[in-house]
């Protein structure tokens, strides 16, 4: 997986797809690889605003998978 990839996956579990009410800013100060991958997500339509804002109806299945592997990822066997 290339970096690209991973900073935007690292940015979609920053949002919570069960609130749509909740957003995220990625302020100009962040790390530039962060600003890129929220640009890179609102480029793709997953975000509202190119340093974040709300999912988009396609962000909010994106950020479902991923908050999906992660769980998958994070549990222990036999636990599930």
């Amino acid at each position: 997986m290339d970096n690209n990839l991973f900073e935007e996956i690292k940015l979609l579990t920053l949002f919570n797809p069960d609130n749509l009410q909740e957003g995220i800013k990625v302020h100009h100060e962040a790390d530039p690889a962060r600003i890129a991958a929220a640009q890179r997500l609102f480029d793709k339509q997953l975000t509202t605003l190119v340093d974040g804002g709300y999912l988009t109806p396609l962000g909010v299945s994106a950020a479902e998978h991923v908050h999906s592997l992660m769980t998958i990822l994070t549990t222990e066997p036999g636990l599930s």
